[in-house]
């Protein structure tokens, strides 16, 4: 079943290994299928460089494996979590990608010093607080903490970032270890300086609500 969303799954998770933001079978994407009231996700232990779509695991909204050869990712009820408290999220990323994990190593959310911060999370980075891995902690803290961000990071844990779809969860889990690079490096050079809120507001609206259409209307395609 749900073989055309096995695929994009499938491809998003691969896209995880291709951008250096996940490390041997670490990490994991999902998408959730509204219409069947199922997620379909990464399995658990298995190597991107061995991975298909036919791997991809298949799971009820209450945790059931409907379909799979191998179980779901451990991460399985933190992105289930999520989704039920989250009607607009359609997928789910988790990875450990190193610079944002850093941050999260200690406790700290990326400070918002950049506008491509302000553009792309609306501010700060949040960290929320440790969480087991097993249940629905994670999924609760996420919700409790992400705000409109499309990130977050967990503590002593690693990122989650969502999105309405699977490519707006990838570039915000791309995003979010770009700028948690720079940001580590600018604090070794000198002390980093928050935007003013009112520019982060200013960056935020101008990225989400206008920054195609300006785009369209000039012609630029990217």
């Amino acid at each position: 079943m749900l073989e055309e969303l096995k695929e994009k799954v499938c491809e998003g998770n691969l896209a995880l290994a291709e951008a250096g933001l996940v490390a041997w079978t670490g990490g994991n994407l999902s998408a959730l299928d509204e219409e069947h009231g199922v997620i379909v996700i990464k399995p658990s232990g298995l190597r991107y460089s061995e991975m298909t779509p036919a791997d991809m695991v298949v799971v009820s909204l209450q945790g059931r494996v409907v379909e799979g050869h191998h179980g779901p990712s451990s991460d399985t009820q933190s992105h289930l979590g999520i989704y039920a408290r989250r009607p607009d999220i359609h997928s789910v990323v988790h990875t450990h990608s190193r610079y944002a994990t850093a941050f999260a190593a200690v406790g700290k959310p990326i400070p918002c010093v950049l506008t491509a911060i302000s553009d792309e999370f609306g501010g700060a980075v949040p960290c929320g607080d440790y969480a087991p891995i097993g249940g629905d902690a994670i999924g609760k803290e996420v919700v409790a903490k992400i705000g409109r961000s499309a990130a977050i990071l967990m503590r002593q844990h690693g990122v989650f970032t969502i999105g309405p779809t699977i490519e707006k969860a990838l570039q915000a889990a791309v995003m979010v270890e770009d700028i948690a690079h720079t940001v580590a490096v600018a604090m070794t050079i000198g002390q980093v300086c928050e935007l003013p809120a009112e520019e982060i507001e200013a960056n935020y609206d101008r990225y989400h609500h206008r920054y195609g259409t300006m785009a369209a209307s000039l012609g630029i395609t990217q």
